[in-house]
């Protein structure tokens, strides 16, 4: 076959690196593209438009065309022609058996891998008919489920920062590096106001419990996640901050009346609307308030998604449902009656359903009897396409792999993220002035590392990063973990070397995170470290995770919060205490009892 004439082969090479170009996602469609949504709506049978809907899952990692899994998602893609993919990291198989905390449950995700992702959808986008629009939850960045990336802190440490601008950048470095392995839409910023400190899913995920505070950090994030080339969502619609439910595991509930949710949950909402935010995802929560239906949460609610987020709020981009396979929807709901009950509510995309098929096949037949009409699947399948033009997908969907060293994972991105890191630190208390610690180089030194639990870690193990850095400092340290699983003579063991050292630094880990519904410390560990806040000698105490664990502890002289538990974190931490960097965070929440909404202690560097 001859070689395609040399203007033509530039064309094809534009097409195929197009996503890859950072380009800001421009609201408005130019003429070409208008015609291309308007061309393959009119090519669309009802079956594909109804497949635009669909949104299933695949893993971030290798997987050969010639597997039973490649034969799943081609199904999916060719077949069925879903409109989408939502991109998780891997999973890997654990037993259920008792007595191994190494199983439990947990553990069993881990991250994706760059290459095999960005080859995966390229496959994919090659199989498809029509351009896919790929998703996926880059909340900490794509570092959050991608190795290699850059690890970016969450919501909450970058609103303690104060700084619009760190929030921009997070945006930003976000969407380059997701739009480089082909993923054109995050499901972030969450702007939930996180109100209530037993929150155990929102939490740290969350920019605080201020409406202000959430509604300007989040604006900036989505602007920074649009000059990335990238589209951005709210969720979780109305507001998931004041629940003690994680609706992985089960149906939440809020009884707040209106009043309260408009002048709480949904300003923030309000707010990203009017920043241009692209797409809003709904909630699995119970809101007698909005809708009296009992037992129906906001993702199957009409008068919440189409009442309320449609004619009231006049938004006017995607709703996606969360994730159909939460237990909150479906340990209540079929595959088929969650898919129906979601879009007749206004749901464009369903998201992740335990099974597709019959989430398709419910609504062809929803379609069939008139309880759904035709006219809502156009306008929804239309807005699908729509944001695929706006992304120029039509254009050219495939990444270059060759470019996704430069952009993705760089030094310029990873000292954003140490910037981030360093200016989230919160110093709540330092009742005598421990923090920088003035220990000299050969003091000795007891490290604990007090964990939640001990299984479960997608992102490497807890203090992997602290114990070095802290023996750089301080080579005479001897670190010991502590988990809820550590026996009463162990403690002793302990409270027996306290005794016999120079110093003592504690890192507190207490996670935030799905299918847990953990967030607390055992009463032994928070026992151990009360006895050694009455020692008379420097006693120092990092928080990683969970902010609100500092109220367990109100006794501890010296706590810093970073409300991370990532490395960058830990590393960030260990420069704080040496003080060779400064403390400057405020707190975007209030700890009850203990501290109010921007409370925080600065400190100098000691060089």
């Amino acid at each position: 076959m001859r070689p395609p004439p040399l203007l033509v082969r530039a064309v094809l090479v534009a097409a195929l690196v197009v996503t890859t170009q950072a380009q800001t996602a421009d609201p408005r469609l130019d003429r070409d593209a208008e015609q291309w949504v308007e061309r393959t709506l009119k090519k669309m049978t009802l079956d594909e438009k109804i497949a635009q809907l669909l949104f299933p899952s695949i893993n971030g990692v290798y997987v050969s065309v010639d597997s039973d899994e490649f034969d799943r998602i081609r199904h999916l893609v060719r077949d069925l022609k879903v409109g989408g993919l939502h991109v998780f990291g891997g999973s890997i198989a654990t037993p259920s058996v008792l007595l191994n905390p190494s199983y439990s449950g947990a553990g069993a995700a881990i991250k994706g891998e760059p290459y095999e992702i960005a080859a995966l959808l390229n496959r994919l986008q090659r199989e498809s008919a029509v351009p896919l629009l790929t998703t996926a939850d880059f909340e900490g960045g794509a570092a959050y489920i991608v190795n290699g990336a850059t690890r970016l802190p969450r919501a909450m440490a970058i609103a303690a920062t104060r700084d619009q601008n760190l929030a921009y950048q997070a945006g930003r470095i976000t969407a380059t590096e997701g739009r480089s392995l082909g993923v054109s839409l995050n499901f972030y910023p969450i702007v939930d106001v996180n109100n209530n400190p037993r929150n155990p899913i929102i939490n740290i995920r969350s920019f605080g419990e201020n409406v202000g505070l959430v509604s300007e950090m989040a604006g900036a994030y989505i602007r920074g996640v649009h000059d990335g080339g990238m589209l951005a969502t709210a969720k979780h619609f109305p507001g998931h901050g004041d629940t003690a439910v994680d609706t992985h595991l089960g149906l939440a509930l809020i009884e707040h009346p209106r009043a309260r949710l408009d002048e709480v949950e949904l300003p923030p909402f309000r707010r990203a609307i009017q920043d241009g935010v692209d797409a809003v995802m709904s909630s699995h929560i119970v809101l007698p308030a909005l809708d009296p239906t009992p037992g129906v949460p906001a993702t199957l609610s009409r008068p919440i998604l189409t009442g309320l987020l449609r004619n009231e709020m006049k938004f006017e981009g995607l709703v996606f449902t969360d994730s159909m396979s939460m237990f909150a929807i479906s340990r209540n709901f079929t595959p088929a009656q969650a898919a129906v009950m979601a879009v007749k509510a206004g749901a464009d995309a369903v998201l992740h359903s335990p099974d597709d098929d019959a989430a398709f096949a419910g609504i062809k037949d929803a379609v069939a009897r008139g309880e759904i009409q035709e006219a809502q699947i156009l306008r929804s399948a239309e807005r699908i396409l729509r944001s695929k033009a706006r992304l120029r997908l039509h254009m050219g969907a495939a990444v270059n792999l060759e470019e996704l060293p430069a952009r993705f994972g760089t030094r310029e991105h990873e000292k954003t993220a140490r910037t981030i890191t360093e200016r989230a630190l919160t110093l709540l208390k330092d009742d005598k002035g421990r923090i920088p610690l003035r220990a000299p180089r050969e003091a000795s030194v007891l490290y604990l590392s007090v964990l939640d639990y001990g299984s479960g870690w997608r992102e490497g193990a807890p203090s992997r990063r602290f114990i070095p850095e802290l023996k750089q400092r301080w080579p005479n340290t001897t670190a010991i973990e502590l988990t809820d699983r550590t026996t009463a003579a162990e403690f002793d063991l302990v409270r027996a070397l306290a005794q016999q050292v120079d110093v003592v630094v504690a890192s507190v880990f207490v996670r935030i995170a799905s299918y847990s519904g953990r967030m607390d410390l055992s009463p032994a560990q928070i026992s151990l470290l009360q006895f050694l806040a009455r020692q008379d000698k420097p006693f120092v105490t990092a928080l990683f995770g969970n902010p609100y664990a500092a109220t367990f502890l109100p006794d501890l002289p010296a706590m810093l919060l970073t409300y991370e538990t990532f490395d960058g974190a830990e590393a960030a931490a260990v420069r704080a205490i040496a003080g060779e960097t400064p403390v400057t965070g405020r707190l975007p929440i209030s700890l009850p009892g203990m501290f109010p909404f921007g409370h925080g202690l600065a400190t100098k560097t000691m060089h």
